[in-house]
Order: C-alpha cells, then sequence, then structure tokens
C-alpha cells in the first residue's frame, strides 16, 4: 500500500515553504532550536520475549535535510525537497524501519510511521552514495504530510544551514573547533511520547585531510555510541579566536556521524605473557561524513528518477 509519508524518489513535486531562522541567532552556548528539531528517531517495535508486546527500541538516529529546487530570492517562499538523511549501514539489509518525529505541539504524542525500504521486487527505495565506503543513504519524505498532520518539519536547508568542505575552507574551520553531535546515544530517545535529542560537546580533532579530499571522514573529539549513527554534527559559536584562526560568528551542520573509532584492549597472562583477552574499546574519537556526501546522494536521487513503493499507510 502507498505510503503518504515517503514520496518515493523525484515523485509528483512537494515542496515546504519554510521561515529560515538564521543560524547566527544563538548565542556562544546555544543550539538553535531549530537544529534540534530536525533529528527524528528510527528504530523498530520489539517484543522483549515470546507472548509480552511489542516495545519501541531506538536503534540509530536521522535528520531532515532540504534541498533546494528553485531559484526564489525571497527566503520566506524558497521552495526545498525534504530527504531523511542516515547511514547507509543503518537501512541495508531490512525491508522496513519506523521512524519517530516529534509533534508541534508539546502535549500531542510523537509521530510514528513505518518505511518500506525495498519496492514490490525487492530493489531499495533509499538510495546511497555510489561509493561503497561512505555511509550515506537518503529517502524523500513528503514534507507536506507532516505539516499537515502537525508534526516537525523542521530541516537543515542544505543552501543555508549547511557548510561543505567549501564553506568550511572559507569560514576557517580548523582543529580544535568546538562541535555538538545531536542524536540517542545508546537508544535513549525520550518517552513513549516524545523523542528528546542528546547533545553532546565535542572539538575537531583533525580535518585537514579531508578538506583538501585526500580523506573521505575528518575526526571529532567526542563520545559516539550505538544509537548515534546517522545523526548530525554541527559547528559550535566560538567569538574568540586565537592568532591564526578565525572566530565562528554562526554555527552550522558540517557533517554525520558515521562510528566511533575503536581501539584494542589486550589483557596478558602473568604467568605466559601471552595475551588472553582482547576487547574493543571506544576511543573517544569518531568519524564524521561531511556533507558534500550528503548532496552527492541527494543529487543522485534525483537524477534517478521515479522508484516505486509499496509501504504500508501509517
Amino acid at each position: 500500500m502507498y505510503n503518504p509519508v515517503m514520496r518515493g524518489i523525484f515523485p509528483a513535486a512537494v515542496f515546504l515553504y519554510f521561515s529560515l531562522i538564521h543560524p547566527s541567532r544563538a548565542t556562544p552556548e546555544q543550539i538553535p532550536p531549530h537544529y534540534v528539531d530536525t533529528v527524528v528517531a528510527l528504530g523498530s517495535n520489539v517484543a522483549p520475549a515470546p507472548g509480552q508486546p511489542a516495545v519501541w527500541t531506538t536503534e540509530a538516529s536521522g535528520f531532515l535535510y532540504g534541498f533546494p529546487m528553485d531559484e526564489e530570492a525571497d527566503l520566506t517562499k524558497h521552495k526545498y525537497r525534504l530527504f531523511l538523511v542516515t547511514n547507509r549501514h543503518v537501512l541495508s539489509n531490512r525491508d522496513e524501519i519506523s521512524i519517530k518525529i516529534n509533534a508541534e505541539d508539546e502535549a500531542s504524542p510523537v509521530g510514528e510511521f513505518v518505511l518500506k525500504l525495498k519496492d514490490e521486487h525487492g530493489a531499495n527505495v533509499f538510495v546511497s552514495h555510489p561509493d561503497p565506503s561512505v555511509d550515506v543513504s537518503v529517502i524523500q519524505l513528503n514534507g507536506e504530510l507532516l505539516r499537515s498532520q502537525h508534526l516537525k518539519s523542521a530541516f537543515f536547508a542544505s543552501d543555508k544551514f549547511v557548510a561543505d568542505r567549501t564553506k568550511m575552507k572559507e569560514i576557517g574551520t580548523s582543529i580544535g573547533d568546538g562541535v555538538y553531535v545531536l542524536g540517542f546515544p545508546m537508544g535513549i530517545s525520550g518517552t513513549l511520547l516524545r523523542n528528546y535529542v542528546i547533545a553532546r560537546r565535542g572539538s575537531i580533532a583533525r580535518i585537514s585531510d579531508a578538506l583538501n579530499l585526500s580523506a573521505k571522514t575528518f575526526l571529532i573529539d567526542a563520545f559516539v555510541f550505538p544509537g548515534n549513527s546517522g545523526g548530525p554534527v554541527v559547528s559550535a559559536i566560538n567569538v574568540i579566536a586565537l592568532a591564526g584562526t578565525k572566530a565562528q560568528s554562526s554555527t552550522y551542520l558540517i557533517g554525520m556521524v558515521k562510528s566511533y573509532v575503536p581501539y584494542d584492549d589486550v589483557a596478558f597472562s602473568r604467568q605466559t605473557g601471552r595475551p588472553r583477552l582482547v576487547s574493543e574499546e571506544n576511543s573517544g574519537l569518531a568519524e564524521v561524513i561531511p556533507v558534500d556526501y550528503i548532496n552527492e546522494t541527494i543529487a543522485l536521487a534525483l537524477r534517478a528518477g521515479p522508484r516505486s513503493n509499496s509501504a504500508q499507510t501509517p
């Protein structure tokens, strides 16, 4: 059955008219509320044991992203196609996933929809980056329907709130700059009635190689965990700059969480000196995918044309 939340890829045009909020309105210690509202929970309802009722489990994060479709000079009338953005590994090897989006009214329950990920022929409805090492997938959503059901439809406008490699070079993004990681680490997503995004503060640990196109990800010094996958990483405002660096007066989406960087902790036998136990630990560093790859994936989705979608109606 057709799912009105999803319009497949490049269906009849669905546009959002959005009153853009300039990122510079945030204070140095704030994340613009609009940014937080873009984040959605992805997961499924699973019974903890046979015979027990299914309960919601948050498995990953995602966010809403707006891709401009016109040259309108009046920002209040600018038109965008709306996409759900997350990691490829979140959507791969499954037939469906559920998405939870907050209601506009805080007293109203969260909206939940099942997104079918395969068409009637078993082909993926979502589109992934052509480079298998780039962990990005997108699904076009029906923003018009979200708004009609009074659900949050805030999104990162790719031409306003986003810094790709070129923009990051222009504004002087560099090692040591502050960032926020938004999402649902360890599946902590709030209550049955509402998503509550968790923000973790960190800093850019290495980025020059990504800006110079010699690496496909950059590193941040911030703990991320299962559940953070697919969540946005936004820059922090920094009004004080050291010599040779630039102050950051605005905050932008600069990438998406891929995963934490692990290391092996080896326990050795005191008697033989041989390794007895190897455990994988979280190093506190995380890989982040630059938004350039999100834009490339969306451009591919738009070129691909329509894809049939047998998703059920929510």
